[in-house]
């Protein structure tokens, strides 16, 4: 990819529970908000691309389209390469099984308070770095008690997560 500050556009829930969303659709929405170097990775709602102007304004914009176009509203939460090497870096559980080992990004920093208050439920593995939420699953993430409404509802800000095979891809896909 060539140009400025390309991204990763992490899509929260797309093609599950009914949010359809053909990923040829999302890089041609994003190509008409003005993006360039538009790629996507896997169905799951993975966009890489350099945004126009500022980052924030074009995940907006795209959570706008979405839902003008789909009819159901999703959140958009944006990463550089860099900070998505930075969370792999940072991850600070065991690696051994990467199928179990996932980082949540965040809209927002959440409180201290509020990321003590997830930790201290003991359902798995998790530690709030930064935008960050780092987890180790103990049985894998389908039969796990720690789901996107408790963290979103914990926490208080939304996120995605996505796992480490996932997030070195995608950083690898942004260079």
């Amino acid at each position: 990819m060539s140009g400025g500050p390309v991204r990763v556009h992490l899509l929260r829930a797309v093609n599950v529970g009914g949010a359809k969303l053909p990923m040829a659709e999302l890089r041609d929405l994003a190509t008409e908000l003005g993006a360039t170097d538009v790629s996507t990775y896997i169905a799951s709602g993975n966009l890489i691309c350099t945004p126009p102007g500022d980052p924030a304004d074009f995940d907006r914009a795209l959570e706008a389209a979405i839902e003008a176009r789909f009819g159901f509203f999703r959140e958009v939460i944006s990463r550089t390469a860099d900070e998505l090497t930075a969370a792999l870096d940072a991850y600070p559980f065991d690696r051994s099984e990467p199928k179990y080992c996932h980082v949540y990004f965040l809209a927002a920093e959440p409180d201290a308070a509020a990321a003590a208050s997830l930790a201290n439920r003991d359902l798995e593995q998790v530690a709030v770095i930064g935008r960050d939420l780092h987890i180790r699953y103990g049985d894998g993430v389908a039969g796990t008690k720690l789901t996107t409404p408790l963290i979103h509802r914990t926490l208080g800000v939304v996120g995605t997560g996505r796992n480490l095979d996932s997030v070195a891809k995608l950083a690898d896909l942004a260079r």
